[in-house]
Order: structure tokens, then sequence, then C-alpha cells
């Protein structure tokens, strides 16, 4: 082989080793730059649950459901972000992160699933149907109590692993 084909070869395989290093560093730091938006709108969201359920036990049922409709959408916000995100995983990324990002899927899909049965009780108590209006809103708070061990889990994740959330 020339000494030009052994140039261009090795030129061909730097940029080939420069792009890989490239792609891992971007997918982990893809979810460190992801991770505190979804947080936010997960909390958002958690705010606007517990007001809606605040204003629904003052009977202030318009409110009450104008903050159930705000704190679905912010959980359906964070779903997105968090599909997003697995849908990038990559092999790279460490089972830190992806226990996370499972973790956090999962709240955030029970929380729908609360805000769902919360926006049913609203609607059964608007139109005084009270028992199904209990039920209703019970299920929402199993939901909810259902989801902490999914948060509690990603606060476990992190106070363990500081250096992989930046």
């Amino acid at each position: 082989m020339s000494s030009y084909t052994k140039l261009v070869i090795f030129i061909l395989v730097l940029l080939l080793i420069s792009a890989g290093i490239i792609f891992l560093d971007s997918s982990v730091d893809t979810i460190n730059k992801s991770i505190p938006s979804i947080n936010e709108d997960i909390e958002k969201g958690n705010d606007d649950y517990n007001d809606a359920v605040k204003l629904l036990n003052n009977k202030n049922y318009t409110g009450a459901m104008n903050k159930a409709t705000s704190a679905s959408n912010y959980y359906n916000s964070s779903l997105k972000k968090l599909s997003d995100v697995k849908s990038n995983f990559n092999n790279d990324i460490n089972n830190v992160h992806k226990s996370y990002i499972n973790a956090a899927y999962k709240e955030v899909q029970i929380k729908i699933k609360a805000i769902n049965s919360l926006t049913m009780a609203i609607n059964y108590y608007e139109d005084h149907y009270n028992s199904t209006g209990n039920t209703y809103a019970l299920e929402a708070n199993d939901y909810m109590n259902e989801s902490l061990q999914y948060q509690d889990s990603r606060n476990q994740l992190v106070s363990e692993n500081p250096n992989l959330f930046k």
C-alpha cells in the first residue's frame, strides 16, 4: 500500500473513532439535559394536581377541572420527553440512568391515571353523583400513592449517584 492510502485509512479510522466518542457522550448528555425539564414538568403537574384536589374539596369544580387539565398537560409533556429519551437509549447508557428514566416513566404513567380518575371524580361530583365521585377520588388517591414508590426510587438513585446527575 502506498503511504497516501495508509494516510487516508488512518484519517478515516480517526473520524470514525471521533464520531463514536461524540455519539457516546451525547446520549448521556441528552439525558442529563432532559432530566431538569422532565422533573420540572412532574413537579408542576404535582402542584396543579394538589391544587385541583383542594379546589375540589371546596366544591370549586371549574377551578378544580382547570387545575386538573393543567396537571394532565404537564404529566403528558414529561411523558413525551421521557419517551423521547427512552427511544434514544444506547448501549452506552449506564444502568443507573436507565433505571432513573424507567422509574420516572412509570411514575408519570401512574400519575396520568390518577389525573384521569380525578377528572372523572370532578365530573361526577359536579353532577351530584357523590358516591361515584368518591369512588373515582379514592382511585385517584390510590394511583398517586402508588406513584410514590417510583418517585422514591428516582430520589434514591440521585442521592446514591450524585456524580451521574449534574
